[in-house]
């Protein structure tokens, strides 16, 4: 594994579900110059909690040119400072930005060198990819109740658990 090899891009959600987010949550990727573009969205799309998969994706460039065919692109031709977007079901918006090159994997969480683009880094809150707060919610009706003492609603497995 050679440094110069390796980017480290920082990807920023700047809306989901055509409403933007504020603060925007984020993660860093270790992510190689001859990983695919499929790759890194597949890469982006796990960290950020996405469930409904396949949806059309797709990559646009500084330059408006939009990645065609993302399983053969690789992400080799970008350097320090590039941005780049990736819109994920038509209405979920990232920014992308090459925060470092060369980079190198093995000074970062993950112990080594990954074989697909990976996070190693994350901030902020993820919204559903659908808006779902609770696992029935079906946007009608009212939510779960909340319980009158935090985690009174919880099987006593750990202290404080239950009414513990």
């Amino acid at each position: 594994m050679r440094r110069r090899n390796w980017l480290a891009i920082q990807v920023e959600v700047i809306a989901g579900a055509d409403s933007p987010l504020w603060p925007r949550p984020g993660r860093l990727f270790a992510v190689a110059r001859s990983h695919s573009f499929a790759e890194f969205g597949a890469a982006v799309d796990q960290a950020l909690a996405r469930w409904d998969l396949p949806k059309p994706a797709q990559f646009v460039l500084a330059d408006g040119v939009r990645v065609e065919d993302t399983e053969l692109t690789k992400m080799g031709e970008l350097n320090q400072d590039d941005q780049f977007a990736y819109v994920f079901d038509g209405s979920w918006a990232h920014l992308c930005t090459v925060i470092e090159r060369p980079f190198d994997p093995r000074k970062t969480r993950l112990g080594g060198v990954p074989e697909l683009p990976t996070p190693y880094w994350g901030w902020g809150a993820l919204p559903d990819q659908h808006g779902l707060r609770w696992p029935k919610d079906d946007g009608q009706k009212p939510g779960p109740r909340q319980p009158a003492q935090p985690y009174d609603d919880l099987p006593p497995l750990l202290p404080g658990w239950g009414g513990q």
